[in-house]
């Protein structure tokens, strides 16, 4: 298992960094370690150069239990200490796939504005597995267009189940989703939702209930149902909450 996690993983390797690739690093740690103060979410850097986790976040959800110092240390094994097999496999397919995908795209700074998302299981020292939400997303490429460092973002997954891959590319209107039976990517539009829809939606995320909103907007209960129906068909979802977590997101409100 180790070995062909490794063999994966090593198709990412940056072999080439030139001086002009080290001028742009600066002190770029040092906005992550700020952000990873004020945000509730799990933040770590990955290079691709030295194959290392660069900077881990002190917000626990990520860690497993461990400390940031110890997960920084293990590195990629941590993955192998923390993850249930299956998603451990799982987790193989999504980089290979996202690599695939990245590697056909134009090689300019446009590659920086795709970020991919998906979910999976982290267990470690806690008594039961945690379903997770990660983003990443690049921060410097090398003058070939290689990934050099990513961002990862860590958060609680809204989903049911391990998977759920989608690319987006800031500014954008279209995702691409991962099937992953065949492997392919399928380019989809991205969720939207309509004025009032949003409206409906925000005042919810203030703790309003259905009458409430209601009364508000000067509607019948029975038009916040409807309207509610109409998020949840666009965003494939079954509660206000879950449509709540996805909008935030994905940047929708």
């Amino acid at each position: 298992m180790e070995e062909t996690i490794q063999s994966l993983l090593s198709r990412n390797r940056v072999n080439e960094i030139t001086d002009n690739d080290k001028r742009q690093y600066g002190f770029y740690l040092d906005v992550v370690k700020s952000f990873a103060q004020i945000t509730y979410r799990s933040l770590y850097v990955i290079d691709y150069e030295k194959m290392v986790f660069e900077y881990v976040s002190n917000n626990p959800l990520f860690l497993s239990g461990y400390t940031s110092d110890e997960v920084l240390e293990m590195g990629y094994d941590f993955y192998l200490k923390t993850l249930p097999k299956a998603d451990l496999e799982l987790l193989g397919e999504i980089n290979m796939a996202g690599f695939d995908f990245f590697d056909k795209l134009p090689n300019n700074e446009d590659r920086k504005l795709y970020s991919i998302s998906y979910d999976f299981h982290l267990k470690g020292k806690y008594e039961k597995p945690v379903l997770v939400n990660q983003k990443l997303t690049p921060i410097f490429l090398n003058e070939k267009g290689m990934l050099w460092k990513s961002l990862c973002v860590v958060s609680l997954s809204h989903s049911k189940t391990a998977g759920n891959v989608t690319i987006n590319k800031q500014g954008s209107g279209l995702w691409w989703k991962l099937d992953m039976i065949t492997k392919t990517w399928i380019q989809v539009d991205k969720p939207t939702l309509k004025e009032r829809e949003l409206e409906i939606l925000r005042l919810y995320a203030q703790g309003l209930t259905i009458t409430e909103i209601a009364d508000l907007i000067c509607v019948s209960p029975d038009t916040i149902k409807y309207y509610r129906r109409k998020i949840f068909e666009a965003f494939e979802v079954k509660s206000f909450a879950e449509a709540l977590h996805f909008a935030i997101d994905n940047k929708i409100i």
